[in-house]
């Protein structure tokens, strides 16, 4: 697993962490798009009490990640571009349990809403997924925050992404 940092054109910095599964591309896009299988999401230790998804452009997944000492936080994508099973791109954000857009619940300087784009080549029967994400219509402060968080996520996704990984050896 790599995950990477670059400053883009717009001068926002970009956070991309890319990781490749013996599975096929197939089976990681439906345990990314069928709400059956999200049940494996978030990072490790939390549970999904809650998913709703509408796959669509326009649609949105709607779910509730619960930590093991029973606190609850909401999240929300807004799909804008499904090219299955190949890319995956939305607009990522904390929420309140009726899909309202709130602020991360520990850090009030979190960008309210992050791009992210969810890419899966397939070659050989092996899957490498690659997931960009960076700030959408943030502040100075949110990108800064954003930028500052690099470590954290990696450390968040790696975790998240060893979840994918035993939910697709189960499946």
């Amino acid at each position: 697993m790599t995950a990477t940092a670059k400053t883009n054109d717009a001068g926002i910095r970009e956070f991309a962490i890319t990781r490749s599964f013996d599975a096929p591309r197939a089976q990681i896009w439906k345990a990314w798009t069928d709400p059956d299988h999200m049940r494996w999401w978030g990072p490790k230790g939390m549970t999904v009490p809650h998913c709703e998804m509408d796959l669509r452009p326009g649609g949105t997944y709607h779910y509730c990640l619960r930590t093991p000492d029973g606190h609850d936080m909401w999240g929300k994508w807004v799909f804008r571009e499904i090219t299955a099973p190949e890319r995956l791109v939305f607009v990522n954000s904390f929420s309140d349990a009726e899909g309202g857009l709130t602020r991360h619940p520990l850090s009030p300087t979190w960008p309210l809403e992050m791009l992210s784009t969810l890419t899966l080549t397939e070659q050989a029967g092996q899957t490498t997924l690659t997931l960009q994400w960076i700030p959408e219509n943030a502040t100075e402060a949110e990108r800064e925050t954003f930028a500052a968080g690099h470590d954290s996520m990696r450390q968040g996704w790696t975790g998240t992404l060893d979840k994918l990984a035993e939910h697709l050896a189960n499946a």
